[in-house]
């Protein structure tokens, strides 16, 4: 088991879900239940599964949550992608989220290998 407040991944989840949220503030009020719902439910479901991961038993469990961290990550991009398209957000706020959410991406995408790799017997 894991304590999730240490790991980097989930620190970085919980800033980027902070940064969500301050973003879609400034999304137009009809989007309330549309774009920004789903972009902080995908955020919030980065750190969370990483957190939820923590707690079970096996490294082939907490795989399989890391695994739906990446894809909430993979879900956020695609809804920041439409944010910036439709013109809520401005190509620099877009690029400065963007990599940061790449780089969470990638970090999510090296633990999890590292979780599964076989442990050596000494």
């Amino acid at each position: 088991m894991h304590n999730f407040r240490k790991l980097n991944i989930w620190i970085d989840g919980m800033e980027i879900t902070s940064s969500t949220y301050r973003l879609t503030k400034g999304f137009p009020e009809f989007e309330r239940y549309g774009l920004v719902s789903q972009m902080n439910r995908s955020a919030v479901s980065i750190p969370s599964n990483i957190a939820e991961g923590t707690s079970k038993s096996s490294d082939k469990d907490f795989h399989r949550y890391l695994e739906h961290s990446l894809g909430s990550a993979f879900e956020l991009e695609t809804q920041l992608e439409i944010a910036r398209k439709e013109g809520y957000i401005d190509e620099s706020s877009y690029h400065s989220f963007h990599n940061r959410l790449l780089d969470l991406q990638k970090m999510i995408f090296g633990f999890k290998k590292k979780i599964i790799q076989p442990k050596s017997s000494e």
